[in-house]
């Protein structure tokens, strides 16, 4: 019997944008169909969307039941399934959100820009806890502190915090510059799994290894203890096929840029990258079974992935 193909949800982000364009978006993706439909645009959506923070976009997406979790660079937001804004929450240790994830009855979301995880309590509607991670003498450490008082940390992204996971054996984050998978212990002490190549996204245990997009050299990856590894070579295009090729730089937007990663069937990776694309690669075989894409305007890039659950 064929292996049947995903539905999948996704953010992205749109960098170098003006006001009054679009500065992202949320799409369904059906690789069954190779087709995708966009559900929130940054810009034109009924939401007010004034003083939401200048970064551009949407990023990270959780599930809790009907309820859909989306952060955006400092606020997290609760849509239905059907993509009406049901609340939204900001706290002031939320910036430069990337990823989120649920653990039990709670929210954990990554806060790059104070080198700190979040979490947020989905039975209260609050922030309730937070882990800032630090480094002193290449001995990675950190402490806890409490979202709703000011004595917290200040702004720090020294280690780019970019990922979170939670799987039974615990939290696990990693950043542009951890160059590792840490994993934090339940007394709170931070271990390295392994080291990671600078520039990584969504770095996370998997089988016996890890899995992550491997960005700074255009890869998808599969690290296994046993086995090696398999690389994916990201999806490229020709330049003629590009809209706003001139703009094609590393610090505002280029094609091949690895972000966002998930897993379907144990045996899939599906990753995103930009011009905004999904991919799915097969681990058993080696081979990139195929792409959809959704705008081949360079500066919209794939931020937030995961399967789709309804």
């Amino acid at each position: 019997m064929p292996l049947q193909l995903p539905k999948l949800i996704a953010t992205s982000v749109v960098r170098g944008s003006e006001q009054g364009e679009s500065h992202g978006g949320v799409y369904t993706i059906d690789f069954q169909t190779q087709t995708s439909e966009q559900h929130i645009d940054w810009n034109s959506s009924d939401i007010d969307w004034e003083g939401r923070g200048a970064d551009r976009g949407l990023r990270g997406i959780a599930f809790d039941g009907d309820d859909i979790y989306i952060a955006a660079s400092d606020e997290l937001f609760c849509f239905n399934r059907d993509f009406n804004l049901q609340h939204s929450r900001r706290n002031r240790y939320l910036k430069h959100c990337h990823e989120i994830c649920r653990m039990g009855r709670k929210l954990l979301l990554t806060s790059t820009g104070h080198d700190s995880l979040l979490a947020y309590d989905l039975d209260e509607k609050a922030f309730t806890w937070g882990f800032h991670l630090q480094k002193i003498a290449d001995k990675w450490s950190g402490f806890t502190f409490d979202p709703c008082r000011r004595s917290g940390p200040g702004r720090h992204n020294e280690h780019h915090i970019n990922m979170v996971h939670v799987d039974s054996n615990g939290i696990f984050l990693s950043g542009l510059r951890t160059n590792a998978l840490l994993h934090l212990t339940h007394d709170h002490e931070v271990q390295v799994v392994c080291s990671l190549p600078a520039g990584t996204h969504n770095a996370r245990p998997y089988r016996d290894g890890v899995i992550f997009n491997d960005t700074a050299s255009d890869h998808v990856r599969f690290v296994s203890r046993e086995r090696g590894q398999r690389g994916f070579k990201i999806k490229q295009y020709e330049s003629g096929e590009i809209h706003f090729a001139s703009i094609d730089d590393s610090k505002i937007a280029r094609q091949a840029f690895g972000r966002g990663l998930c897993v379907y069937e144990d045996r899939l990776l599906v990753g995103g990258s930009s011009p905004s694309t999904i991919s799915l690669y097969d681990i058993h075989s080696g081979e990139t079974i195929g792409s959809v894409n959704m705008t081949m305007d360079i500066r919209n890039a794939i931020h937030g992935l995961e399967l789709w659950p309804y």
